[in-house]
């Protein structure tokens, strides 16, 4: 079971090390001491947390979807010749870019400052973890 540190913690939820500080004097978030003597978070126990806590922004399109992962974001930028368009969004933390026909652009009227949803629907998604753990 990996520990992780408050501040991997906070990092990881977005949040600041005082968040996590509270969330845990609180008794919302479990912790324990490490062999260091450290205040530490089991990684199940905080993905518990995270997934219990997450509050994705409300949908500004308000439509149902069967898609699961969709990322509410604003648009920062859109290159676009005649043909193809790429947009880039920022959702959160994540930038996501899109590469679409111009046609699909102006008529969804994308341009910087829109409010838009990025929604992801991929056969081959890579995970990756860090050099050593198994």
């Amino acid at each position: 079971m990996p520990a992780i540190r408050i501040k991997d913690a906070a990092a990881l939820l977005g949040v600041s090390d005082d968040t996590v500080r509270r969330w845990i004097d609180s008794g919302s978030l479990a912790s324990f001491k490490d062999e260091s003597g450290r205040k530490v978070i089991a990684g199940e126990v905080l993905a518990e947390f995270a997934r219990d806590n997450a509050s994705p922004p409300p949908n500004p399109l308000g439509i149902a979807s069967s898609a699961r992962n969709r990322l509410v974001g604003l648009v920062t930028k859109v290159t676009a010749d005649r043909v193809m368009a790429e947009v880039q969004m920022q959702c959160g933390p994540f930038t996501v870019v899109s590469l679409m026909s111009t046609e699909s652009v102006n008529q969804l009227g994308l341009e910087p400052g829109v409010v838009a949803v990025a929604v992801v629907k991929a056969t081959t998604v890579i995970v990756e973890t860090p050099a050593g753990t198994s």
